[in-house]
């Protein structure tokens, strides 16, 4: 589990929604409140974020952005190329970060071991460290609410905020409609 971030993303109602905090720590220390760990991919169609060593991220953003523009932005297709790719590389094996991808039809982390989960239910997925504090938020508002998808990302993650203290309620969120 990586330390210092929360990723939460949502399908559904043709929307896709993807949220992160802001906080970046280094040990014990708070280094930066207002990061930015959420970005759009491949013409606005493929939202991600990531959780982990920043510099990783960085280099699995580009690299992904490179499997998305090979595959004319077919999301399943990139992830499955892309998956290939990090277990065939003995440096990528060793990055320390993870990451979500979604659009509108579907949901997948990319876990530092190459392996590309897509969510039981289909709809949510965490990451970092305040991760499971944020999934079980977004089921439960999910299950007993009426939010909007964007509503219910950041109502969840500043849940995720109040109780993990490697996560912050500096919100951040992109989206998706149709």
């Amino acid at each position: 589990m990586f330390e210092a971030t929360t990723i939460l993303a949502y399908k559904g109602q043709g929307q896709a929604v993807i949220g992160g905090d802001g906080q970046v720590t280094f040990g014990n220390a708070v280094l930066k409140g207002n990061a930015t760990k959420i970005r759009r991919l491949y013409k606005d169609q493929i939202l991600a974020g990531f959780a982990g060593s920043t510099a990783d991220a960085f280099n699995l953003f580009d690299m992904f952005e490179g499997h998305l523009e090979s595959c004319k932005g077919d999301l399943l297709k990139a992830v499955v190329a892309f998956s290939k790719e990090w277990r065939k590389d003995k440096v990528l094996r060793r990055l320390e970060a993870m990451m979500i991808v979604l659009n509108k039809n579907h949901i997948f982390i990319l876990s530092g071991t190459g392996d590309v989960v897509e969510p039981e239910d289909g709809s949510i997925a965490s990451i970092g460290s305040g991760g499971n504090f944020a999934i079980s938020a977004a089921r439960a508002l999910a299950k007993h609410s009426n939010l909007k998808p964007v509503d219910l990302v950041k109502e969840s993650l500043m849940i995720a905020g109040e109780l993990c203290i490697y996560t912050n309620q500096n919100i951040k969120i992109l989206e998706i409609e149709d």
